[in-house]
């Protein structure tokens, strides 16, 4: 296990913001991982977890405590199971299942991070999910001391969120183990609009795995959201506030706000979201109630690419982000009575 002081944690998130933690460790197997969580524990040192870094915004003072780095690495499949160690790249993960003719998760190409995150974030993309796919988690559990198995019905997992993120203080992700199918080289039925134009195709059809994968990594690629460290708008956590989930009195509320700002014949997104509610578009949102892309004065702006995004333009601080990121909560609200909720987790700071 590597161990440094006064560690910059900067580098290790996407975002490349926040400040040193006073203790950096990085472990490389799960039995290192384990041991680390117990000796922060034990001594009740802060812990704080990271893996790709894609989905955290962290304080300018940084993190007084223990900052663990997982760097576990494990690809192991099996007719058409599935297992991941927690510190594997997700989006090469995903290229390998496609490579080797299994679909289930070839829609989420190119999300930043690691696989260790995608059950805590339940993680979705272009009509996938992968609480879909995923049969078991490995995790120490920091409350029973012993390294558990959950099965995917007691991961509860909802539009992004899961057990994990719920309680993110108990359970420490060390592998995911995901069912695939075998379709013959063919996709999983597509289900979202925007894939199945790109890809010529009609909702519900299948097509190649590698054809699905390349047109959501193109999709993802004009919209800032593939990692390219010459590219600032993918300086970011990918989608910045989750899509509003409305019941229907907050809805049909939403729509008469909608109509009295936009016109009488204005619709916004809406899409059934099961037990008499309805989820909207966030990105919808925040462009209409004046936020463009790009909007923004300072190091930290809207992406010039998707209006979902926040981004660091080089040399923003955290708290420019932030202020930023409030800036839109509060004008969303305002406009249309919505109020939005950060995806990315906030260490050391909050909206």
């Amino acid at each position: 296990m590597q161990e440094l002081h006064d560690a910059p944690l900067a580098p290790l998130t996407t975002f490349r913001l926040g400040g040193p933690a006073a203790r950096l460790v990085t472990a490389t197997t799960d039995a290192e991982v384990v041991a680390a969580v117990r000796a922060a524990d034990d001594s009740g040192t802060p812990l704080l977890v990271i893996g790709g870094g894609s989905n955290l915004v962290i304080g300018d003072k940084g993190f007084d405590g223990t900052a663990l780095r997982i760097a576990t690495t494990g690809f192991e499949l099996r007719g058409t199971t599935l297992e991941l160690a927690a510190g594997e790249v997700w989006t090469d993960a995903v290229a390998r299942t496609v490579e080797a003719g299994l679909a289930g998760i070839e829609c989420l190409a190119g999300i930043p991070g690691s696989a260790g995150a995608t059950p805590i974030q339940n993680v979705g993309a272009y009509g996938q999910e992968v609480s879909s796919t995923v049969t078991e988690v490995v995790a120490y559990d920091r409350r029973s001391g012993e390294t558990v198995t959950l099965a995917n019905d007691e991961c509860a997992f909802s539009y992004r969120h899961s057990r994990f993120k719920a309680d993110p203080e108990r359970y420490v992700v060390l592998r995911v183990r995901f069912g695939l199918e075998d379709a013959g080289g063919l996709s999983a039925p597509v289900r979202y609009a925007e894939a199945a134009r790109a890809l010529g195709a009609e909702p519900g059809d299948r097509v190649p795995l590698a054809d699905a994968r390349e047109a959501v990594l193109k999709l993802r690629a004009g919209k800032g959201m593939v990692l390219d460290p010459e590219d600032h708008d993918t300086w970011s956590a990918g989608s910045f506030f989750t899509n509003p989930i409305l019941t229907d009195e907050q809805f049909a509320a939403f729509h008469a706000r909608v109509r009295e700002r936009l016109g009488d014949a204005a619709e916004p997104p809406a899409y059934p979201a099961g037990d008499g509610r309805t989820k909207t578009s966030a990105a919808w949102l925040i462009d209409r109630a004046g936020f463009a892309k790009g909007y923004g004065s300072g190091a930290a702006r809207i992406s010039t690419k998707h209006t979902l995004a926040l981004t660091n333009r080089g040399g923003a601080t955290t708290e420019e982000l932030l202020e930023l990121a409030r800036e839109v909560v509060a004008g969303v609200r305002e406009a249309f009575g919505v109020t939005l909720v950060n995806e990315p987790v906030t260490v050391g700071v909050s909206l």
